[in-house]
């Protein structure tokens, strides 16, 4: 376990270094394992995580098949504790659970080791009817909003669910550490949700939610979930437009993966010596499934070439109309301005390190016509190339066109 004081002091520490935080939820010992390696700050133990490990979907931690708690429980001290003793483990808790007690369940949740509590599965991600009866039977967001605050009493870290800025609120007075903001269940793979808003209308929403922080409560940590964010582009794109400082997945970092790497891997197995699949049909056929990722993935890696959707939707044995149609629905944005603003971003960057001239700029951009890029810069980000050199590096001897 990881006291209060120094996991506050320890991921206040990484954003002052690094600018952002890492959550991972995580199901199982060998993935909460490699996610500490590769640099996660904390870990959730949530039933979801481990009905997924199991080949079930995240909603199956809400429905009776087991008992959440006792789910989270028993591989979150089986598992996750013993072999990770100094990473902060927050336990998922479902707080509506009729069964239990809910301060004894916390000090309960505090002795076993865990270093903080999150509130999931939650009510936050249930509406109509069904939520309605739910509410009837005493089940409420309220209760969660009140696990959170004995939480925080009890010297606990504490990490809020949230979907609108009444529940905001209410977590804030609370007492929460972190307000992270839920963008629904994780899209791609083969299990991913198939209904999810853009990436556009989550900046919208996480915009109204971190404004209602920093009036509120300005030192308390901003995070997001999930959603139609599932790759390191959809994230640099949240934190460049919204005031978030982390990042928490689920299926980013367990089902996504394991989907891709072993179906890959057995067909390999399988095709080895016959003549059939070759590795790049099989990964263009794993990326089918998953379309708009790997045009952002394309994007992000050859954005200084000439690109044409047509071209990737060749290779993705797709129509190109449908192909756009997918990645307006996605992002909320069409192909070519989710292009030209990657570009003119990248090339604010690369302006701002000093290292290169404004023409330089352009062509590592992909504009061999300087015009042409100066052009379309002012557009998008309001001033000359020129400009952001002298603003950005005080006119330096690399500041020139």
């Amino acid at each position: 376990m990881v006291p209060y004081e120094a996991l506050l002091e320890r991921l206040n520490a990484q954003l002052r270094i690094h600018g952002h935080l890492l959550g991972v939820v995580s199901g199982a010992g060998l993935t909460a394992r490699y996610a500490m390696m590769g640099g996660a700050d904390f870990l959730l133990a949530l039933s979801s995580g481990r009905c997924r490990i199991m080949g079930r979907g995240s909603y199956a931690g809400y429905y009776c098949y087991g008992n959440s708690n006792e789910i989270t429980m028993e591989f979150g001290t089986r598992e996750l504790l013993p072999i990770l003793p100094d990473a902060p483990v927050l336990f998922g808790i479902a707080a509506s659970d009729p069964f239990i007690h809910l301060y004894e369940y916390l000090k309960e949740i505090k002795a076993r080791g865990f270093s903080g509590v999150t509130n999931f599965p939650t009510m936050a991600l249930i509406d109509g009817k069904f939520r309605m009866a739910l509410e009837e039977d005493g089940n409420s967001y309220e209760r969660e909003v009140e696990a959170i605050g004995l939480a925080h009493h009890l010297g606990l870290f504490t990490a809020a669910f949230v979907t609108k800025e009444e529940e905001a609120d209410a977590m804030l007075r609370a007492g929460a550490d972190v307000i992270c903001v839920h963008l629904g269940l994780t899209k791609g793979g083969f299990m991913g949700a198939k209904k999810y808003i853009s990436i556009a209308e989550a900046k919208h929403i996480s915009d109204r939610i971190f404004a209602l922080c920093a009036r509120m409560r300005p030192e308390v940590i901003r995070m997001i979930y999930a959603g139609p964010a599932n790759t390191p582009m959809d994230v640099d794109y949240l934190y460049r437009h919204t005031a978030a400082q982390g990042y928490i997945g689920g299926s980013t970092f367990d089902r996504i993966p394991a989907e891709k790497v072993i179906l890959q891997t057995v067909r390999a197995f399988k095709n080895a010596g016959t003549g059939g699949l070759s590795a790049a049909n099989i990964t263009a056929e794993a990326n089918a499934a998953d379309a708009v990722d790997f045009v952002k993935n394309y994007v992000h890696e050859h954005y200084g070439r000439e690109i044409r959707l047509r071209d990737l939707a060749i290779v993705l044995h797709i129509s190109p109309s449908y192909l756009s149609t997918l990645f307006k629905q996605d992002t909320g944005m069409s192909f070519t301005s989710f292009l030209l603003s990657y570009r003119m971003e990248r090339a604010r960057a690369l302006l701002a390190e000093g290292r290169l001239s404004c023409r330089e700029v352009a062509e590592h951009s992909g504009y061999p016509d300087y015009a042409q890029f100066s052009k379309m810069f002012r557009k998008y980000q309001g001033m000359s190339p020129s400009d952001v050199l002298a603003s950005d590096i005080n006119t330096s001897p690399n500041s020139r066109n």
